[in-house]
């Protein structure tokens, strides 16, 4: 199938593009860095910031909304704006047969930054909307809101035994995920799965359950 993925050269995005290569599938990638996939004969790349100009791509069957920044004032405009740019530009299309939206724990539970915090709930909301437009051509359309991913987004905490022993503290599996693991996620929502749409699935290592019972 023909893949369309944005914000591929590096984390999540890149970790997708090299899940649906190997499995033999023609991956295209957005992203405003250069490409660090250099696979030429798999993967097209196309350096571009998903609030501008977008390249001409036909006959897109599966995107995956990965692009996103964060706390970094352009929250809305490219989490959300930027996102919605993309779908209704590739994804609302006969071709269409699903659409993944890379959302955020945060979208549910509000505890990050508030930009990004309202940029992510307003992916939630928007893939929705999506969900509806696109089952006439029989495409699923979701989104996963990852919780703690070990990503260079994330360096600041990772290299900083302090803040990760911290974090992790905050989850029931004391552990955050791997760009790989999400891939994998993704790879079964637009590949395998046929019959959930319009969902969030929540990929949190169990942190939104974490409490502390007090008698």
């Amino acid at each position: 199938m023909k893949v369309l993925i944005t914000g591929t050269s590096r984390g999540i995005g890149r970790a997708c593009a090299l899940k649906y290569i190997k499995e033999g599938h023609e991956v295209i990638g957005i992203d405003v860095r250069k490409s660090t996939i250099l696979l030429p004969h798999s993967y097209t790349h196309h350096q571009a910031d998903i609030t501008g100009s977008l390249p001409d791509i036909d006959n897109v069957q599966v995107l995956v909304n990965n692009a996103g920044v964060q706390e970094s004032g352009r929250d809305i405009d490219v989490n959300l704006k930027g996102t919605i740019a993309v779908t209704e530009k590739y994804g609302i299309t006969p071709s269409i047969r699903s659409i993944v939206f890379m959302a955020s724990s945060s979208a549910s539970n509000g505890a990050e930054f508030p930009l990004y915090a309202a940029s992510k709930g307003g992916v939630v909301a928007y893939m929705k909307n999506v969900a509806l437009r696109v089952a006439p051509y029989k495409a699923t359309c979701n989104s996963i809101s990852a919780g703690g991913v070990l990503t260079e987004l994330n360096d600041h905490i990772i290299k900083t035994p302090r803040l990760m022993r911290a974090c992790l503290k905050e989850t029931l599996l004391h552990r955050w995920a791997y760009p790989e693991e999400i891939a994998e996620w993704c790879y079964f929502l637009t590949n395998c799965n046929s019959s959930m749409t319009g969902q969030d699935l929540l990929i949190d290592n169990g942190e939104q359950l974490r409490s502390n019972f007090i008698w």
